[in-house]
């Protein structure tokens, strides 16, 4: 089949690929410094084959080569992120504007690049350097709080009811931390890991995925995440043969996709 952006393909590297949350349509974003939509007629994947998926628009950043974009959980914005800059834009799809976040009072960092939403689509967690972390409004884009791990921080992932957050650092330790107190309740060690890479948590709360550079992504139940220092991992997978760079769970905990970035067609379903 044909790709989803059959009708208007990156100049560059691809970014980002996400579903809006409500709408048929699905957003690729990249190196071209371009935001494009395009529009699903049936998310029957048969049917996502360029020939039935119009593209609906494209916005484009000048000078901002795109380091992550994502849909806000009301599938109002889109919020876009730069590989080498202090700011962000807010594109607003309800009014056609686009807002660039020049400085977010209180944060004070070279470049803003990774960040997460929290499901019930209130804050925004960017990833700062030297182990920060900022916790932000995404109505106001305003700074609530800064939290630090040790180390430098690589990854985070707020759990399904937005009431916590897993921060996993480059050193192999993860922090987890309540929202509303923005205080520490504990950290671990994920099993073996040499640099932490990505994280994830299921929808349903039951299990924490880390992958590290190895390519061995350790599954974990969340309680014994939350209980002890030196968890042992309910499962080690170990298909990858480079860095583990993403993680995720489908809605239903039923599958786990773990993929390296570093490799073509590195991806297992597990």
């Amino acid at each position: 089949c044909l790709p989803a952006n059959q009708e208007r393909f990156a100049n560059g590297k691809l970014v980002t690929v996400q579903f809006h949350p409500s709408a048929q349509v699905v957003m690729t974003a990249g190196h071209d410094r371009s935001v494009s939509l395009f529009q699903v007629k049936n998310f029957n994947l048969r049917y996502v084959d360029g020939i039935r998926n119009p593209r609906i628009q494209s916005i484009y950043l000048e000078s901002f080569p795109i380091y992550k974009a994502c849909f806000s959980v009301d599938g109002e914005q889109v919020i876009a992120t730069g590989t080498h800059h202090k700011m962000f834009f807010v594109y607003d799809m309800m009014s056609g504007s686009i807002i660039p976040i020049q400085k977010v009072r209180g944060v004070d960092e070279r470049f803003l690049r990774d960040f997460e939403l929290s499901p019930d689509g209130s804050f925004m967690l960017l990833t700062g350097t030297s182990g920060y972390l900022h916790l932000l409004s995404v109505k106001t884009k305003e700074l609530i709080s800064t939290m630090k791990v040790n180390g430098r921080c690589t990854a985070s992932a707020f759990t399904p009811d937005s009431s916590k957050i897993y921060s996993y650092s480059k050193e192999g330790e993860v922090f987890i931390w309540d929202v509303r107190s923005r205080k520490c309740l504990h950290k671990f060690e994920d099993e073996g890991s040499l640099e932490g890479k990505c994280i994830a948590v299921s929808k349903n709360n039951q299990y924490v995925a880390c992958g590290s550079a190895s390519g061995v992504v350790n599954l974990y139940t969340t309680d014994v995440c939350l209980k002890e220092n030196h968890p042992k991992p309910v499962k080690a997978i170990m298909n990858l043969v480079t860095s583990a760079t993403c993680v995720t769970f489908n809605p239903t905990t039923e599958i786990l996709a773990v993929a390296s970035r570093e490799t073509d067609e590195a991806v297992k379903l597990v």
